[in-house]
């Protein structure tokens, strides 16, 4: 699928701001013209952008029901009531329950957390789960990363003399559950100036108004934001304001002191030596934790996060690791079995602008995996749908600009359970339900999704010449750290670049070029990469300009230091 090239040149405002940054930054033009893309206007705000600091963490009373989650938490403990950290079974979930819960211990041991199994229990809390906490005597459920929707199930826990505080991030219904306290940045009025934390990021504001209001020195809280870092990332939440703080400062963590659990999976990972970045929670540290509650239960997760012994932590670290390769080998059976429907399907059904696909056989922990591939593939917003526990369950995830939790809730009728995000929902309905669902759904989409929304995008950040990547410029790039939604790399373009005349085939059946190139301002040469990229491979090694689109990595394979290499997002051939 040929993608489009999308640059946005500087607004008349921001061509001002700009200005006044390149006095700053005259050296290394570029990144002046970064930091007002990513609203940086100031040198000020340029401080404080490369330097994220603790200090500029929001106060936590500014969430609404801030007070009564923190009164009611201290009602708990100095009355010895048993409390339960609950969360949902991801890598979101697991790492919120697991600060919660390790945080409180310090303080209090009548504790103890719980996370629902993805096939026995389902999403959310259980009416039985309830049922359960009651025989144990639970008086208080601290829910982390779900509960927004659990009308009825929270209503029946207070009638057993069980409160929740509900720390979520999911959008929230018009009729929000009776709890004790409900901290949730999405609610509608919500003034808190970040709106889009993690669910452990929820977590760690409710356990930084604990410590603030018994006057805990927050330094041990704060050692905890590696925690936070592994939940931002996974969770593909917005890398700006209060996030990119936890997330820069929890990577500084996870790289000098990481939590023993977290030190395992960085070693079974083989990350040891080597600095960690984001894109290494997002592909290897993310789906190894995520693969528990996918492959077996999220709470071995937890039982690794919260572990105190280096070997026990490394017990649970091999068992996660061999449900990642279970589940790797899962993803290839299941995605070729998806992509294979839809092969076999009409001209008719293949112009439909979404994909709604089903197998009841299907392994649920997978789905969303796959939901996210056929994405990616067809770039269609796409819904993969399985049995489980008598229901259709399944994963929707969308496209860039396209809101598939709109499209979704316009079906809700149908549906037994839903919720989620613009870009991913997650949703159950009756099995006869499906095709209705198909094609309502399809409708939906049809009707809102724009034609644009449905061309893959790459969206250029600046144009440059190989002679703007010196050091400086580099070594500033790497400051732009950590990267995300909102923050993402810089994709820079050069036109009319060459090969070298030693570009190469590289892979296994020689899918990929191992690129030398020079561009025709500078004679700099540099090296690249262009994964599935083979069908370039004629025309580059025929000498003729070409014109590239890239982000600028660090190569961790040269033997030089503070190598880098270019990421080839895409290659146009002028016509």
């Amino acid at each position: 699928m040929i993608s489009k090239w999308n640059y946005l040149p500087l607004t008349s405002d921001q061509k001002i701001a700009e200005a006044a940054l390149a006095q700053r930054f005259a050296t290394v033009p570029p990144i002046s013209e970064l930091l007002v893309q990513r609203g940086v206007t100031s040198p000020e705000e340029a401080d404080r952008f490369f330097r994220p600091s603790l200090r500029d963490l929001h106060d936590p009373f500014l969430m609404p029901d801030m007070d009564k989650a923190v009164n009611r938490l201290n009602r708990a403990l100095g009355s010895k009531e048993k409390i339960m950290v609950y969360g949902d079974y991801d890598v979101d979930g697991t790492t919120a329950v697991a600060l919660v819960y390790k945080y409180l211990q310090n303080f209090y041991s009548n504790i103890d957390y719980y996370i629902p199994t993805r096939y026995e229990d389902g999403y959310g809390i259980s009416t039985h789960t309830i049922d359960e906490f009651v025989e144990q005597g639970v008086g208080l459920v601290i829910i982390l990363d779900c509960g927004i929707k659990a009308i009825e199930e929270i209503a029946y826990a207070k009638q057993k003399g069980i409160d929740f505080i509900i720390c979520d991030h999911h959008v929230p219904d018009d009729t929000l559950p009776p709890a004790a306290a409900i901290l949730n940045p999405k609610l509608e009025g919500c003034t808190y100036p970040c709106h889009d934390l993690s669910g452990c990021g929820v977590g760690f504001k409710l356990m930084q108004a604990f410590s603030q209001s018994n006057n805990i020195d927050p330094s041990e809280l704060y050692n905890m934001l590696d925690l936070v870092a592994v939940s931002i990332a996974a969770d593909i939440v917005p890398m700006t304001d209060e996030n990119r703080i936890m997330a820069y400062q929890g990577l500084k963590r996870l790289n000098a002191n990481p939590n023993l659990g977290l030190r395992a999976i960085i070693k079974i990972s083989q990350l040891l030596g080597r600095e960690i970045t984001i894109s290494d929670v997002i592909f290897k540290i993310g789906p190894r934790i995520n693969a528990s509650g996918r492959m077996q239960s999220g709470k071995e997760a937890v039982d690794l996060l919260v572990a105190r012994d280096s070997a026990d932590a490394m017990d649970h670290a091999r068992n996660i690791d061999q449900y990642n390769k279970d589940r790797k080998e899962l993803d290839k059976t299941i995605t070729t079995e998806a992509n294979a429907i839809i092969d076999a399907r009409t001209e008719e059904e293949l112009s439909k602008k979404a994909i709604v696909i089903y197998n009841k056989d299907w392994h649920k922990g997978i789905i969303g995996i796959v939901a996210s591939r056929l994405t990616e593939l067809y770039y269609k917003p796409s819904v993969v749908l399985t049995l489980s526990n008598g229901l259709a369950t399944g994963s929707a995830r969308s496209v860039q600009g396209f809101d598939i939790y709109s499209a979704v809730d316009s079906c809700r009728d149908l549906l037994e359970t839903f919720g989620g995000h613009t870009y991913a929902v997650g949703l159950s309905m009756k099995e006869e339900n499906i095709d209705e669902f198909t094609r309502r759904f399809e409708k939906y989409v049809s009707d809102h999704i724009t034609d644009k929304q449905l061309t893959p995008l790459v969206d250029i950040n600046a144009f440059i010449s190989f002679a703007d990547i010196s050091n400086d410029f580099v070594a500033l790039l790497r400051k732009f750290n950590p990267f995300g939604p909102g923050n993402p790399k810089p994709v820079f373009c050069t036109r009319s670049v060459m090969d070298f005349g030693t570009s190469k085939l590289v892979g296994k059946q020689l899918e990929h070029i191992k690129l030398e190139l020079v561009d025709n301002t500078s004679g700099k040469v540099l090296n690249g990469i262009a994964f599935n990229m083979a069908q370039y491979f004629p025309h580059i090694t025929s000498g003729k300009p070409f014109d590239i689109c890239y982000t600028i990595e660090d190569n961790h394979h040269s033997s030089t230091p503070n190598a880098i290499q270019l990421l080839i997002k895409d290659i146009h051939i002028p016509q």
